[in-house]
């Protein structure tokens, strides 16, 4: 099913009241839910997304929300109306919400394009907010057209803290496709999520190498990757870009679409 089609489908059911207390135990929800919902319907959002290293969201707009460790007992006392919590949500948490009466609607990993729609669409029903979540969904599908680019696929690395990189089945590598170029997580034999060591990386660099900002330093003083310089071009690209799907697709199909024209003439 497309997504428009899609789209179409949920704006047709019959709109149910809206949930006035909405808590979300997950950063990635926390993304979408405050992108489709009203401020005064969620009662809180997951702590991650106050951790400037785990969070997904700006800072600023995570700051207007109460957040919540996640435990049933710090839930139950914020009152929901609904509870929207990830895959990976501890099974007794989750059962004892349920037995308390709390309702609670579970979103796993999205890590396709298509997946991601799917779930801003249900979390957007969820909230009573169909239209805002086919507005969200429309940004995405018009970031993926500009950030398109027929031609040789660049090879490309996205080289995160600690060297992890991410490999094929990932969101990331079909951004990467999307944007024109080619992951070489598998030149190097990685799995989907992988540890790249510096060393290998800088024996068989590719062409692009996206980094994590906090790899910066590393990238600028260290000696071999100086002199990879001339053949390689490095970007910024905070992790924090592809650590969920939802409203974080756009900023960065745009940095990856951006890195692409700049070496379109060169490739």
């Amino acid at each position: 099913m497309t997504a428009l089609r899609l789209c179409l489908l949920l704006l047709a059911v019959p709109a149910a009241a809206q949930p006035m207390r909405i808590v979300s135990t997950n950063p990635c929800v926390d993304a979408v839910l405050v992108a489709v919902a009203d401020a005064r319907q969620i009662a809180a959002i997951s702590h991650y997304s106050k951790d400037a290293a785990a969070t997904s969201i700006p800072l600023g707009v995570a700051a207007r929300f109460a957040a919540t460790s996640g435990t049933a007992e710090e839930i139950v006392a914020l009152r929901p109306d609904l509870v929207l919590a990830g895959a990976h949500e501890a099974p007794a948490t989750i059962a004892a919400l349920r037995r308390m009466g709390v309702k609670v609607q579970m979103f796993g990993v999205a890590d396709t394009l298509a997946a991601s729609r799917a779930q801003v669409l249900a979390i957007a029903a969820a909230a009573g907010q169909r239209q805002r979540g086919a507005a969200l969904v429309a940004r995405i599908d018009a970031a993926v057209a500009a950030a398109r680019r027929p031609g040789l696929a660049v090879p490309a690395l996205i080289w995160q803290g600690d060297g992890l990189v991410p490999g094929a089945g990932t969101l990331a590598d079909e951004l990467l496709r999307v944007a024109g170029f080619r992951n070489a997580s598998a030149d190097y034999g990685l799995k989907m999520w992988d540890v790249l060591p510096l060393e290998y990386l800088a024996a068989r660099p590719p062409r692009v190498l996206f980094a994590d900002a906090r790899n910066d330093d590393r990238m600028s003083r260290h000696p071999i990757l100086r002199r990879l310089a001339g053949r390689v071009v490095m970007a910024r690209f905070h992790e924090r870009l592809i650590s969920c799907a939802g409203p974080s697709i756009v900023p960065a199909l745009a940095r990856l679409s951006a890195a692409r024209k700049r070496i379109g003439a060169q490739v």
